[in-house]
């Protein structure tokens, strides 16, 4: 595994080297296609070493001191990615990845353990099909919400998505315990609630993260420095509260934190329903956000040990990487679906950003609900 670990993070430097150059948006598109297959590589197997690594309260320090530094990375990605834009230009935010990425080579080569490798045969078909689905889904959506309109591209963008998805369905049944994702991972029903968590509360989590800096540069005459700095308190709380959250729920069990944990942030979406950026930072925007960061705090680090002990040691590696997908999903649904916001003009940007919230704060109840339900007769 250490040897992959280096060759994927390796790939995603010399990915994040050709989206610099990139002389077009086809080739800028790839290049960044690129990037998220290495980091499709790196983020399952990064949780699947920890699992296989760590048990009981320890691991659950580790997969919150896992879970506290992605926040660390998260705070400072977006107010020097702003600063990079404003100095320098759109293109020099692909740089930061250029040494994270080396800087990832180093770590595994020199502390990750080779494990055991397997002759089991890599599932293209599943993967093939999962990406052209979600594509094809992601792209109607967007038509969809930049229009408001039901266009004859987006019915059929739809519906290939949907066939697609079935066909990935009927390989992973077809394929097995061979299967990228072996459906027999869904006989949980822990797995099951997760999942559904996983999916509700990262889909409000990326509409906010994509939508709350565009509304701050265009109503609320922000820099896009100081709109990157706005999302601070998200990923200074899950950085600081991470490990903890991690050690209480090794101790008391996932139901709890994770039922609380996105209630909430479900309460700090509706607050986000009062956001006008004339009343100041501090009392327009930052009451909100740290309800949501608290909120997700209690439930980051709870729900990846909650998903590697849902399933047997066997499917640790590939229920980490399902539960890494779907939140991707979740966020990438959010952002197809954020066009409906962004596509108003000014004078109406700002009730449409209120009602996504009020859609947010449900999905993030539904979400606390769904571990209650899932995981009351297990963990309570």
């Amino acid at each position: 595994m250490r040897n992959g670990e280096g060759s994927d993070a390796g790939a995603s430097a010399g990915h994040a080297g050709w989206t610099l150059v990139a002389p077009n948006l086809p080739l800028l598109l790839a290049a960044r296609g690129a990037q998220g297959i290495g980091a499709a590589l790196l983020m399952p197997n990064s949780l699947a070493i920890l699992g296989n690594a760590f048990v009981g309260e320890a691991r659950g320090r580790a997969i919150g001191t896992w879970a506290a530094a992605g926040a660390i990375a998260t705070a400072v990605g977006p107010p020097l990615g702003g600063w990079l834009i404003d100095a320098v230009g759109w293109r020099a935010i692909f740089a930061i990845n250029i040494p994270v990425s080396l800087a990832a080579i180093a770590l595994a080569m020199r502390y990750v353990d080779e494990s055991e490798t397997s002759d089991q045969p890599l599932d293209w078909a599943g993967a093939g099909l999962a990406t052209l689905a979600l594509g094809m889904l992601a792209w109607a959506l967007t038509l969809w919400s930049s229009h408001h309109v039901t266009s004859q591209p987006v019915v059929i963008g739809s519906a290939a998505g949907l066939l697609l998805l079935g066909g990935f369905i009927w390989v992973e049944h077809r394929r097995g315990e061979g299967a990228m994702m072996p459906l027999a991972m869904f006989g949980s029903s822990s797995f099951i609630g997760l999942s559904m968590l996983t999916f509700l509360l990262y889909w409000a989590l990326g509409g906010l993260l994509v939508l709350l800096p565009y509304v701050l540069i265009v109503a609320g005459g922000y820099s896009s420095m100081s709109a990157g700095l706005s999302l601070l308190p998200v990923s200074i709380v899950i950085g600081t509260m991470s490990r903890l959250m991690g050690r209480i729920a090794e101790r008391v069990g996932p139901r709890w934190p994770l039922t609380l944990g996105p209630i909430v942030t479900a309460v700090g979406f509706a607050l986000m329903t009062r956001l006008d950026p004339r009343d100041g930072y501090w009392l327009g925007v930052a009451p909100g956000l740290v309800l949501i960061a608290l909120g997700m705090a209690g439930a980051v680090a709870p729900l990846t040990t909650a998903v590697l002990s849902s399933v047997d040691s066997r499917h640790t590696g590939t229920a980490s990487g399902f539960n890494s997908a779907i939140s991707r999903t979740g966020g990438l649904i959010a952002t197809a679906l954020s066009g409906a916001v962004i596509a108003n003009p000014p004078a109406t940007l700002l009730p449409a950003f209120h009602g996504a919230e009020i859609v947010a704060a449900g999905a993030a109840f539904l979400s606390g609900l769904a571990a209650y339900a899932a995981l009351s007769k297990e963990s309570s």
